[in-house]
């Protein structure tokens, strides 16, 4: 069974190799899902699927997220993704205990679950809580699970590269002094700088590090972006293609009445798009199931060759083996709104101070392995810096998760997001402080609203830095405070009524169980840690030194 050491870290008991197991979170943004769990050294490849596929709106997932299946059925997403992390679980554990010969337990295991940088808080806690629901971790033993970020988990893996298990794309000439054997953190000197370009199925992730030797830990020098530009992207293309073959009504039509083989065609397609390259000259055949020109024929009175034959889409043909036949600029062209939006990112990046000195970009994720997109960052950003693909690009991300769940503090210090903050009263200033705002109470002028700022956007916090608040019940006999916590993308915030802050969470202090007789003026010192890949918060009673409950929520409020 696991023990704690007195800083509260899990930790796996005695005689026991601690058991990290890597799970892409990516994989259940989209499904059906394909995916390969790494568990130390032991290689799990669990699969899930469904005949319906999903979609997410993945940067605003709540419990109350509902998802929609092709043919317009609904779900919350919360049990999906429950489901499909239970079901790793289960494999996982089936597969160490196969391999080691001996039952492996769940309170054996560290679990990782990664997540796209730019998702928020509430998305991650949403995360943590489906883990919780499946059985990996739970709040009492919350530091069994860690969430980590899929670029930084990227970017420490890339960092253990030896050169002969990379790809590289660019122009740029190679460092002098060291051989293929080497890895690549041999090319780094103290304060170079790099770019990981995590580019997967629905996001890509941006981030900006920087090398600190001779521990080799990493600091992130400009806060995670990125947006929709995954290859999602060329799927959504290809609808739009087949609407304006085939009429956007069949489309939204044949998706609910024949879920399972639009599934079935969006599978073939995906296997051609793999195919799509610069130098391809022949044609790419997708597929059509007997279902869709079945029903077609049916829902139109007339043939899928006719409806190709009456579009204007001269670059998509008819095949007579039941295909459509592509030309390979036909295909390219589907890539290119994608392309084009993942490549003006990053220059808008590389115009940032932190970005211009950068000395290797890595691409990494399933989109990466795309010959296309490879050429677009090589043609945009090869003169600038060396652009490194590892091999095995596809299992970067998981590979870098074990190695942080065996170090998550490997990256010292983060850029914040957002600047976060409470509501508070202060002293009104005559002059400073706008006439709406004040508030007279027992003869005393207050100044309301004022945003109390724990930290600014894209403010530098290093891993374990505190933040101090201290806080005081209304009157002596209460037992709960709740303080509503605000965000904003802007650092200048002054009020909580200022344009573009929002209430965001709670913070809730439970006063039960200090024990002890109430002094007539209680005091409950917060401390707040916001270095990490998710805000954390502890609290304490100045009277009694007492631990208090305390618990920071981003769903629920």
């Amino acid at each position: 069974m696991p023990e704690r050491k007195q800083s509260g870290e899990w930790q796996p008991s005695e005689g026991l190799p601690e058991v990290v197991l890597g799970l892409l979170g990516r994989a259940l943004r989209t499904l059906p899902v394909s995916t390969v769990s790494t568990c130390d050294r032991h290689t799990l490849v669990p699969t899930v699927s469904t005949r319906d596929r999903l979609s997410v709106k993945i940067l605003d997932l709540t419990l109350d997220t509902d998802l929609t299946a092709a043919n317009g059925k609904k779900i919350k997403a919360l049990e999906i993704f429950a489901y499909a992390l239970q079901y790793f679980k289960e494999q996982a554990l089936k597969e160490l205990s196969d391999q080691a010969g001996s039952e492996f337990e769940n309170s054996d295991v560290r679990w990782v679950i990664t997540v796209p940088a730019i998702w928020k808080q509430p998305a991650k806690q949403f995360m943590r809580q489906a883990a919780y629901q499946a059985g990996l971790a739970s709040p009492e033993n919350a530091e069994q699970l860690i969430i980590a970020l899929e670029p930084e988990a990227a970017s420490i893996y890339c960092r253990k590269l030896r050169l002969h298990q990379m790809i590289e794309l660019s122009s740029k000439a190679a460092v002098n002094g060291y051989s293929s054997r080497d890895t690549v953190g041999a090319g780094f000197a103290q304060g170079d700088k790099y770019v990981v370009v995590d580019s997967g199925g629905g996001t890509v992730d941006l981030t900006v590090h920087q090398i600190r030797l001779p521990e080799g830990h990493l600091k992130e020098l400009y806060k995670a972006t990125g947006g929709p530009y995954g290859s999602l992207g060329v799927d959504y293309e290809f609808e739009k293609l087949l609407c304006k073959i085939f009429g956007e009504d069949f489309i939204e039509q044949f998706k609910i009445k024949r879920p399972a083989a639009w599934v079935d065609l969006m599978i073939a397609f995906e296997s051609r798009k793999r195919a799509a390259a610069p130098d391809r000259t022949n044609p790419l055949n997708i597929t059509l199931p007997f279902s869709f020109i079945d029903y077609y024929k049916k829902f139109r009175g007339h043939s899928v060759e006719h409806a190709l034959r009456k579009s204007n889409v001269d670059f998509v043909k008819w095949s007579s083996q039941g295909m459509l036949r592509m030309s390979p600029d036909a295909m390219n062209a589907l890539f290119k709104p994608t392309i084009d939006s993942i490549i003006e990112h990053l220059r808008d990046l590389f115009q940032k101070p932190e970005v211009s000195t950068v000395k290797f970009l890595f691409l990494v994720g399933g989109f990466a392995e795309a010959p296309l997109l490879q050429q677009a960052v090589q043609a945009a950003f090869g003169d600038k810096c060396r652009i490194i693909i590892p091999q095995d690009v596809g299992l970067t991300i998981l590979k870098g998760a074990v190695l942080f769940g065996l170090d998550p503090a490997v990256i010292k210090v983060r850029r914040s997001p957002l600047t976060y903050g409470v509501g508070v009263l202060n002293r009104y200033v005559e002059g400073k402080h706008p006439p709406e705002k004040l508030l007279v109470k027992d003869g005393t002028r207050w100044c309301t609203d004022v945003f109390d700022k724990f930290i600014a956007a894209d403010q530098s916090v290093a891993l374990g830095e505190l933040v101090k608040r201290s806080y005081t019940p209304a009157k002596p006999s209460q037992l709960v405070i709740v303080i509503n916590v605000y965000s904003s993308e802007r650092d200048n915030v002054s009020f909580i009524t200022d344009p573009g802050v929002r209430k965001c969470g709670t913070l809730r202090l439970d006063l039960t169980g200090t024990g002890g007789t109430a002094p007539a003026r209680r005091e409950i010192q917060t401390l707040m840690q916001f270095g990490d890949t998710e805000i954390k918060a502890m609290a304490i009673d100045v009277a009694t030194s007492k631990s208090v409950k305390v618990g920071i929520d981003f769903l629920n409020y």
